[in-house]
């Protein structure tokens, strides 16, 4: 009986694994996460240690930045998640809009301690050249005081914040919606680039692959 015992108990230590929060990026689905989803279920996670809150307007990309009703979401996924994880921590993994969106409500609820790697993929950081430096040229919600345009209130709010215990960034230089003027850079950097990471990883693809095609190193960087 013992000895079944102790094999049960370590059976539970071995399946127990940090919740994982997945955030979609500006009107796209928690489907968007299938590829990541899948693999997490291949490496031992269950659908219930896997949250992708939803989040945001599906047809107004223009229509959605850092305020309100897009932050609710991405708030609740992760106070359930820490709520329900067996280890007490999480990992987030944020792709586009949706990695300063979770960077945001990390810092708001001030569980940076609890976030054992925060991940960000083809994230602005440091603004979209595309929507001009603030307040000049912001011509919509998405690149106004709450969104991306560069030194945004929004960006300076958070800029300097530890996001996690550990912090990545996936990026590309032919990104599409970040390098979309011709230069991925601001003020020298990189905007998907992370202050204080941990490491960055490069690949050779579009805003969009950089979510589906890297979910072997996403799991490398949460396990």
């Amino acid at each position: 009986m013992a000895l079944l015992l102790l094999m049960f108990s370590q059976a539970v230590n071995a399946a127990c694994v940090d919740a994982v929060v997945l955030v979609h990026g500006n009107t796209a689905t928690p489907a968007s996460w299938d590829n990541t989803y899948t693999y997490l279920l291949s490496k031992g996670y269950t659908s219930s240690d896997i949250y992708r809150p939803n989040w945001g307007s599906k047809t107004c990309a223009a229509c959605n930045d850092h305020n309100g009703t897009e932050e609710t979401p991405v708030r609740n996924a992760l106070v359930t998640a820490l709520n329900q994880s067996c280890t007490g921590k999480i990992d987030v993994i944020g792709h586009s809009m949706g990695a300063t969106l979770a960077a945001q409500q990390i810092d708001k609820l001030a569980i940076a301690s609890q976030v054992n790697s925060f991940v960000g993929i083809a994230g602005a950081f440091r603004g979209l050249l595309s929507c001009g430096v603030y307040p000049y040229n912001v011509w919509n919600s998405t690149c106004g005081s709450k969104g991306l345009s560069v030194s945004s209130p929004f960006l300076d709010s958070i800029y300097g914040t530890r996001f996690g215990s550990k912090v990545y960034s996936i990026k590309s230089y032919i990104d599409q919606v970040v390098c979309s003027t011709g230069s991925c850079l601001v003020y020298g950097i990189h905007s998907s680039s992370i202050w204080g990471e941990n490491a960055t990883y490069n690949y050779n693809l579009g805003h969009f692959g950089l979510q589906t095609d890297t979910a072997v190193q996403q799991y490398l960087l949460i396990k």
